[in-house]
């Protein structure tokens, strides 16, 4: 019996939200060292366990004005961003993939993708317990994808030996290090998702979109120069997202 397809895209979209407070938990104790599992959700100010209803995605936030509802310290807006991303991708998946195999092994990856991006963007670091596994599993996945493992290989070597050269040479060049080792590893696992037939997709997003966002920081710079470094592990799930959605229509209408 096929499932209607409004359940599902609802059912999709849940999931996501869900999923997307769970990525709050992975992002925010990776970033005080605490553990995913314990102690239970809290106010990282003043301690308080939340109870069930504040722990709803999105609609707690709602709810409580983005405030704890002990101590009233303000909520970071981290967090309904995070749920939203995560419903939205998913919902877009579902509709992209049906409920298939497909949309669950690319669920997974958003996952680590959204909590390795908002840790870059809070410390600058992409973490190697995300990057390197989430490489090797991307290349075991391209054998249920419709990728080629040969393909998925390929795009993983080509995209991290192309950053990679980038960061030597602009080394080389400017003296000072311009691009971090961890958006080479993280190419390892989005050249193996996408494959070496993404990779002008995924490099061009990732190179307009991330230059949009430095220009973006400099005109509000009142000295005139970067103050305000710009991490670019985002900006590579971006394109990698992008591809991995819209990649073969971006094709077909570029080819004509």
């Amino acid at each position: 019996m096929e499932i209607p397809a409004y359940i599902w895209y609802t059912s999709a979209l849940i999931l996501g939200l869900c999923l997307g407070s769970f990525y709050n938990v992975c992002v925010h104790r990776y970033l005080t060292g605490e553990s995913i599992v314990f102690p239970g959700s809290h106010c990282p100010h003043c301690k308080y366990k939340l109870s069930w209803w504040e722990n709803i995605p999105i609609v707690s936030y709602v709810i409580l004005l983005g405030k704890c509802k002990s101590c009233s310290a303000p909520i970071s807006p981290r967090y309904i961003i995070i749920e939203a991303l995560s419903g939205l991708l998913s919902l877009l998946l579902a509709m992209q993939f049906g409920l298939s195999p497909e949309y669950f092994i690319y669920m997974f990856f958003m996952g680590l993708l959204i909590v390795a991006s908002f840790i870059d963007l809070e410390i600058f670091i992409l973490p190697d317990i995300i990057t390197l596994p989430g490489a090797l599993l991307a290349l075991a996945a391209s054998f249920f994808l419709p990728i080629p493992w040969q393909d998925a290989l390929l795009g993983a070597l080509l995209g991290s030996g192309f950053f990679l050269l980038l960061q030597r040479a602009y080394r080389i060049i400017k003296k000072i290090e311009g691009l971090g080792s961890g958006d080479i590893k993280l190419m390892l696992m989005l050249g193996a998702l996408t494959g070496w037939q993404g990779l002008p997709i995924l490099i061009f997003t990732a190179a307009a979109s991330g230059l949009a966002a430095s220009l973006y920081f400099l005109k509000k710079s009142d000295s005139g120069s970067m103050q305000t470094p710009v991490p670019f592990g985002p900006f590579l799930a971006m394109g990698a997202v992008i591809y991995i959605l819209w990649g073969e229509a971006i094709w077909q209408w570029y080819l004509g």
